[in-house]
């Protein structure tokens, strides 16, 4: 029997934009406008189908329930009850040492665990990723992120429909991805309700360990460390290191979840100052404010370079459809 997770407080109908990262919303919004980007979805997912890719992500998985893998199951009932999820959403664990966890799906949302994740990490941390992964489902990410993912198959493979200009998309998806990132790392923090578990798991993520080898503190200044330091060379290597990943750098991550915490929002979430699902949306130039003095308006660059490519996404895909 798994051990007993510490309380948390129940964020009863609390709506994702209360945890979301101003970059987040802005770079989706701004994603959500990109030429043609609308047909481009409907194009695949008119090809591949709801089933086929949640049986795609499934095949190779084993459903979490009270009787498989039961201390994901019992975790996971908690981060769903603390974050009031209005539905119920499977969760898989597939065989990989890879440390990691992804939320995917169309209109039937799910996750999936990697079993290396669950030898890795302790209670409060599995809560944390699961925090995370949920967090993703109840933004809206999933349709956006199984997108990206298929993409990059696509590509992998050399697939006729992914020339230059389906790579901008896939620049920008994966731009969008590595903002939305940060929502769900807030969504996991007020899933576990412990601020230090967050970023503890962040330095597994980075170097593995188990806390009598690792040093919080220590991490967390070397966060600081890679953020604030450097001349404009290192700013641009640092934007070049990740121009290919789907995940920000652990450093960055703990750097963002400290400032979140430090900003009080999270305290005002804990104490029950969010909003509530059906409370009325904040307008797109709200968001793109709130990502401008964040992030001094780098949201949006990538999607600004891919915008004059992307009326020529549809014809290829088209085009490779058509061939096969």
């Amino acid at each position: 029997m798994p051990d007993e997770a510490p309380i948390t407080h129940t964020l009863a109908a609390i709506d994702s934009r209360s945890w979301e990262h101003p970059a987040d919303r802005a770079a989706l919004n701004a994603l959500r406008r990109l030429p043609a980007f609308d047909e481009v979805l409907k194009t695949i997912f008119g090809f591949f189908g709801e089933k086929p890719v949640r049986l795609a992500f499934q095949a190779n998985a084993v459903r979490v329930s009270p009787t498989q893998f039961a201390r994901v199951h019992h975790l996971y009932q908690d981060v769903a009850r603390t974050l009031d999820a209005p539905a119920a959403f499977p969760v898989f664990v597939a065989q990989t040492p890879m440390v990691n966890a992804g939320a995917y799906g169309m209109e039937r949302p799910f996750i999936i665990m990697n079993s290396g994740t669950l030898g890795l990490l302790d209670d409060e941390e599995l809560q944390f990723i699961l925090g995370h992964e949920l967090g993703h489902i109840l933004s809206g990410h999933v349709l956006y992120t199984t997108m990206m993912v298929i993409l990059v198959q696509l590509a992998e493979r050399g697939f006729p429909i992914v020339g230059l200009a389906a790579r901008a998309i896939l620049i920008a998806l994966m731009e969008w991805y590595r903002k939305a990132e940060l929502s769900a790392d807030r969504a996991g923090s007020l899933a576990v309700q412990r601020p230090e578990v967050g970023m503890r798991t962040m330095l597994k993520l980075a170097g593995g360990g188990n806390r009598g080898e690792t040093n919080l503190p220590e991490f967390i200044q070397q966060a600081d460390e890679y953020r604030q330091g450097g001349d404009l060379a290192d700013q641009v290597f640092k934007v070049l290191n990740v121009l290919g990943a789907t995940h920000p750098f652990p450093v960055i991550r703990v750097a963002e979840l400290r400032d979140w915490f430090e900003a009080g929002e999270y305290d005002r979430i804990v104490r029950g100052e969010y909003r509530r699902r059906g409370e009325q949306e904040s307008p797109y130039t709200d968001d793109l404010g709130e990502a401008a003095r964040s992030y001094a308006g780098d949201a949006r660059d990538s999607f600004d370079q891919a915008a004059a490519a992307a009326r020529r996404v549809v014809d290829s895909f088209r085009e490779g459809f058509n061939r096969r």
